[in-house]
């Protein structure tokens, strides 16, 4: 992998985890915006520690939902890097802010049960704080409470729906890109013609 492209999938990931740590932290230590109106009738700030999946989704203890979670980061890191070459770098940077979100609830769960004194190892629960709390005719608009680490990956899989041609890689099946897909089957349709 060439040094920009390195970049772009680096570059994001450790400012996804930074902003995501401290901001956690400081959460954790500031009680008093435990619960505060940030934008009064659209955001506030309302503490809370999740042990499950993204949107308090619980399906299973959360140690099991945290080894689950740190496989699928890994299978996420292994396929960005299997694919390297192919990819572009706003599909590396795309990848570098879900991979810095993931990593980033990961470590909450690796170290929050220590840190709370109340659990070990993948027993720690995810610290989410940001509440969108607009109601529209009594329903409210988005009633989870989230994080940076969650921001994070929601807009990059937001980006890579919208801008999907200019940042998927054009092909992941063959490592030497579509033109040798097309020689392939032009070899191949030769070979048949002359049978």
């Amino acid at each position: 992998m060439n040094r920009s492209k390195l970049t772009a999938l680096t570059v994001p990931a450790v400012i996804v985890v930074i902003l995501d740590q401290l901001s956690k932290h400081w959460i954790r230590i500031s009680p008093s915006y435990h619960h505060w109106e940030v934008i009064p009738g659209w955001l506030s700030f309302n503490y809370t520690q999740n042990p499950g999946m993204a949107l308090g989704m619980r399906w299973a203890s959360t140690e099991v939902i945290s080894i689950v979670a740190i496989i699928a980061t890994i299978g996420i890191l292994t396929y960005v890097l299997y694919n390297r070459e192919q990819a572009t770098k706003g599909y590396l940077l795309c990848m570098g802010l879900v991979l810095g979100g993931a990593f980033g609830n990961i470590i909450d769960r690796l170290v929050m049960g220590y840190l709370e004194s109340y659990g070990g190892l993948l027993e720690g629960h995810v610290v989410d704080f940001i509440h969108f709390d607009l109601v529209i005719s009594g329903y409210p608009v988005f009633p989870y409470i989230f994080n940076v680490a969650d921001v994070a990956i929601s807009t990059a899989i937001i980006a890579m729906i919208l801008f999907h041609k200019k940042v998927m890689p054009q092909d992941f099946t063959s490592p030497d890109g579509p033109d040798s897909i097309d020689q392939d089957s032009q070899a191949v349709s030769t070979h048949l013609e002359e049978e």
